[in-house]
């Protein structure tokens, strides 16, 4: 989609925009990488098997649950893993890394995914605040050390309902403590925190943003509404992707300066970086 496909409404919001001052900032969701073939959270997939019972997310992805199936928690994460790594950016992620190269420090992205796309795509590791984690990546389970490790290329790739095996749980020991490797994610039961997630820098970048740009994100998690409530009390320009309605839409519809761009990223993302690119 070229620049003049998008709505006079939102090509007049982008223009304000690019004449406010502060880092033109994206915050990103499951709807983005679900155009490269990764399955949202709490869609079909994400549900969880373990036995004969079928669970919801919402049951499982907790530290409490950890402490009591580590095996299992992590092989369901090792499968998730494993479609990350088999998907590619789309035409949306690469449009964003290329924003990024063109604007440098005027640029920020604040991601929910834990796939990774963004930084496959080019967006560095400086100006994207992974508010939800990485699942490339663990760290221990007691916090023994503050190191995050990659996860040991050598545990390949899993099938969705392949048990752990005694290797691939050695490889997820930790090396210090000889505990528990644990994903590095925020889960159901654990809090933001600037250390891993970087919560004072989102809400830092929400206040000093010249525009917020909401992509595929239903609005279910806390700290993507604060910051986009933030921006628009402060009745920044504000703008919102995606196919369905929701409260960052409705947040939108509300702000003088704001618009529900109704579409998929692929479609809009592009030509909304094209817009804010320096002139």
């Amino acid at each position: 989609m070229s620049e003049s496909a998008l709505s006079p409404g939102l090509r007049d919001i982008l223009e304000v925009a690019r004449g406010t001052p502060g880092p033109r900032v994206f915050l990103t969701g499951a709807g983005i990488s679900a155009e490269s073939g990764i399955p949202t959270f709490r869609g079909a997939e994400g549900f969880w098997r373990v036995g004969s019972k079928n669970y919801q997310p919402e049951e499982l992805a907790t530290y409490r649950a950890f402490t009591r199936m580590p095996a299992e928690i992590w092989a369901w994460y090792l499968y998730r893993r494993s479609m990350c790594k088999n998907a590619a950016p789309n035409p949306a992620h690469l449009a964003l890394a290329e924003l990024e190269e063109e604007l440098g420090d005027g640029f920020l992205l604040i991601t929910q995914n834990v796939d990774g796309l963004h930084l496959t795509a080019g967006n560095s590791l400086d100006r994207t605040y992974q508010i939800h984690g990485n699942i490339s990546f663990t760290r221990c389970a007691r916090e023994c050390s503050p190191t995050l490790r990659p996860l040991p290329e050598q545990l390949g790739t899993w099938e969705k309902e392949q048990p752990m095996d005694p290797d691939s749980e050695k490889r997820l020991t930790c090396p210090d403590c000889g505990g528990w490797l644990r994903p590095h994610v925020l889960w159901f039961d654990e809090c933001y925190d600037e250390k891993w997630y970087r919560f004072e820098s989102s809400m830092a970048a929400a206040q000093s943003c010249g525009i917020l740009v909401v992509v595929g994100t239903s609005g279910a998690t806390n700290l993507p509404m604060q910051v986009a409530s933030l921006v628009a009390s402060h009745g920044k320009p504000f703008v919102v992707v995606d196919p369905s309605p929701s409260p960052f839409s409705a947040m939108a519809d509300g702000n003088p300066l704001g618009s529900f761009a109704q579409g998929t990223a692929g479609e809009l993302v592009p030509a909304i970086a094209r817009s804010l690119a320096s002139r």
